[in-house]
């Protein structure tokens, strides 16, 4: 039995509107039975869109690196390196990079999830915060 490992670089990057997602763990080259786990990449000034929820489970994000602000059931949080968001089940959720760099975050999901278990909100934003 060889000890199953991946680097970060031999994921395949998806390009979704406003982020790059590797898949780390749930994708072919290393799987686990209870939980999926992807690196995401988002441009100074852009939003993963769109908001979207996991109906069969929750996902757990840390922040590696840059700035932003984490949108969860219609409440907004700011989030910098080292913060950790939790998306409870079903909890419709976005995030947003504000700053100058690149945010980058680990995502963690139990049950183990795809892209194809997604549910998108196209309308859901975050709220203007110019009070307009």
């Amino acid at each position: 039995m060889s000890v199953p490992t991946l680097h970060e670089s031999q994921a395949p990057v998806v390009e979704l509107p406003g982020r790059k997602l590797s898949w780390l763990v749930g994708n072919e080259e290393l799987r686990a039975r209870n939980c999926s786990v992807c690196t995401i990449v988002i441009p100074p000034g852009e939003k993963a869109r769109p908001a979207h929820s996991h109906p069969q489970g929750e996902e757990v994000v840390y922040i590696l690196s840059g700035t932003g602000r984490a949108l969860v059931a219609g409440e907004v949080a700011p989030v910098t390196a080292g913060s950790i968001v939790v998306f409870p089940k079903a909890a419709v959720h976005m995030l947003h990079n504000t700053g100058r760099d690149e945010l980058k975050a680990i995502c963690f999901f139990a049950p183990a999830t795809t892209l194809e278990n997604y549910k998108m909100f196209e309308d859901v934003d975050f709220p203007d915060v110019s009070g307009k």
